[in-house]
């Protein structure tokens, strides 16, 4: 499965982006999507994750109220929904997928993705 990630810029604080993620192919079951981040000189970190079909969703504290993660299963693609974002949310943001139903305890943990995206750049400036 090959990830292409879509939808990063440049926005003031208080703004909205809206990231995509595109799946090559469909996978034949049931599969999980997530976005991860990493800033400069920082660890990547778990930002939202959604289970097949839509019915599981988990965020990262830090983003819960402001982020919303969705797909398309039609066009196995992922959204990411950013909204009133903070300079603190400045961060190259990836796409992940796991061609199985991770269950809920795992779904943060990046280990659990064998699939990546290149990553898209988000800049929110004060």
């Amino acid at each position: 499965v090959q990830l292409q990630a879509s939808g990063g810029g440049l926005v003031q604080a208080g703004g909205s982006l809206r990231l995509s993620c595109a799946a090559s192919k469909r996978t034949s079951g049931p599969y999980t999507m997530a976005w991860f981040r990493q800033a400069p000189g920082k660890e990547r970190e778990f930002v939202a994750a959604i289970r097949c079909c839509g019915t599981i969703t988990v965020y990262a504290d830090s983003v819960k109220g402001r982020f919303t993660i969705s797909r398309n299963n039609a066009k196995a693609t992922v959204y990411l929904q950013m909204n009133s974002l903070k300079p603190e949310d400045t961060a190259g943001y990836y796409c992940a997928a796991a061609e199985s139903a991770i269950i809920l305890s795992s779904l943060r943990s990046s280990n659990m993705y064998p699939y990546w995206g290149q990553g898209t750049q988000v800049t929110v400036s004060s």
